[in-house]
């Protein structure tokens, strides 16, 4: 199992990252689709994206926080508990960022 400090800089990580996008920040998108983004939607296509990367972020220091306390309790309820809350946070993140990424790209490719 791996190191939840790890785990926790990667989320907080996914988090600095969408709040910059949220801010109109979208250089750490594709080229291909800031290039395909009109300056006028850059700010709700950054806020989407950033949203969708910060939910993201949040399920995994969510993880990361039930992944410690099954190394010190042994108890494996924390780490299922855990994975279920990231892998529905991910799922859920992409979706809007998916979603943002065809509404103001007209399509992900």
């Amino acid at each position: 199992m791996e190191s939840p400090v790890i785990t926790l800089l990667v989320g907080i990580l996914f988090i600095v990252i969408g709040i910059s996008n949220m801010r109109g920040n979208i250089s750490s998108l594709h080229s291909y689709h800031r290039n395909r983004v009109s300056e006028e939607d850059r700010i709700p296509f950054g806020k989407r994206v950033g949203l969708g990367m910060i939910i993201i972020g949040s399920g995994i220091i969510v993880f990361s926080g039930l992944s410690a306390a099954t190394l010190y309790t042994k108890n494996d309820i924390f780490i299922l508990v855990g994975t279920a809350i990231m892998i529905v946070s991910l799922i859920v993140g992409l979706i809007i960022a998916f979603r943002a990424t065809i509404k103001y790209n007209k399509g992900i490719f």
